[in-house]
C-alpha cells in the first residue's frame, strides 16, 4: 500500500523528513501524490519514462498526451526549452512563483519522452507556489506532473474522494482538504509573440500592460 505522510508542513523537521522522503521515492523512479496550490498533483521525474507513462495510466490520457513539467525556477528553462525573449523572460519573473503556465519549443536534444514521444517538440512549464512541493524541487530536476483526477475532470481538492491502489503510487503527501482555486493561466510563447490560450488566475488584465501586443485565442 502507497505510503501516506500526514500533518508535515508545519514543523520544519517533520517537512525536511517528507521532503527527502519524496526525492527517495522519486529518484527510484516512483510516482508520488502531493499538493498543489488548487490540488492534488501526480509527480515523476520527467526523465523517467516509464514513471511519466504510469502517470498517464492513471489518468487514463489519450496516446500522445504530454505531461506538464514542474521546475523550481526559471533558470532551469535554460537546460531544457528554446532561448526566451526579454519580454518573455520579465513576464515570468513577474508571475512566477505561480499559476502561470508557459508552452515553449523544448530543446531538440533533451532526452526525455512526457508522453507524446516528443513530436510536438513543445513542453509546458510551471513554478509553482507551494512550500513543500518548492522544497521537493529544490533538490530533483523537472518533474512531469498531472492532476490526479481524470482527464479533463476538475481538480480534486480532497484525498478522500479517490481510491489510492496498492502499487499505483510509492508515496502520498496528504496536507489535508485543499482550498477551491481558478485554474492557471496559460501562455503560449512562440519566437516573435506571446499568446494567452486560457485565461485563468492570472487574468489579461494583469498582463497586458507587461504585454500590450499579448493575442488570445478563443476567448
Amino acid at each position: 500500500m502507497a505510503e501516506r505522510i500526514r500533518s508535515f508542513t508545519a514543523d520544519p523537521v517533520k517537512l525536511d523528513e517528507a521532503v527527502a522522503l519524496a526525492v527517495r521515492y522519486l529518484n527510484a523512479g516512483q510516482v508520488v501524490i502531493v499538493a498543489a496550490e488548487i490540488g492534488y498533483v501526480y509527480l515523476a521525474d520527467a526523465f523517467d519514462a516509464d514513471a511519466v507513462k504510469t502517470i498517464h495510466i492513471l489518468r487514463g490520457d489519450s496516446a500522445g498526451v504530454a505531461a506538464q513539467v514542474f521546475i523550481k525556477n526559471s533558470g532551469v528553462l535554460a537546460g531544457i526549452a528554446a532561448p526566451l525573449t526579454p519580454l518573455q523572460n520579465e513576464v515570468l519573473a513577474r508571475f512566477w512563483p505561480g499559476l502561470l503556465s508557459v508552452t515553449l519549443k523544448s530543446q531538440a536534444g533533451v532526452n526525455w519522452n512526457l508522453g507524446d514521444e516528443r513530436r510536438l517538440g513543445l513542453i509546458n512549464v510551471r513554478v509553482p507556489n507551494r512550500e513543500f512541493l518548492g522544497k521537493v524541487l529544490e533538490k530533483t530536476g523537472p518533474l512531469a506532473t498531472a492532476s490526479i483526477a481524470f482527464a479533463g475532470k476538475p481538480a480534486i481538492t480532497d484525498l478522500s474522494e479517490i481510491i489510492i491502489r496498492e502499487g499505483d503510487v510509492g508515496a502520498v503527501f496528504d496536507e489535508g482538504v485543499l482550498e477551491v482555486g481558478v485554474p492557471t493561466t496559460i501562455l503560449n510563447f512562440s519566437e516573435n509573440e506571446i499568446t494567452l490560450m486560457r485565461e485563468g488566475a492570472v487574468t489579461i488584465s494583469q498582463l497586458q500592460p507587461l504585454i500590450p501586443s499579448i493575442s488570445t485565442v478563443n476567448l
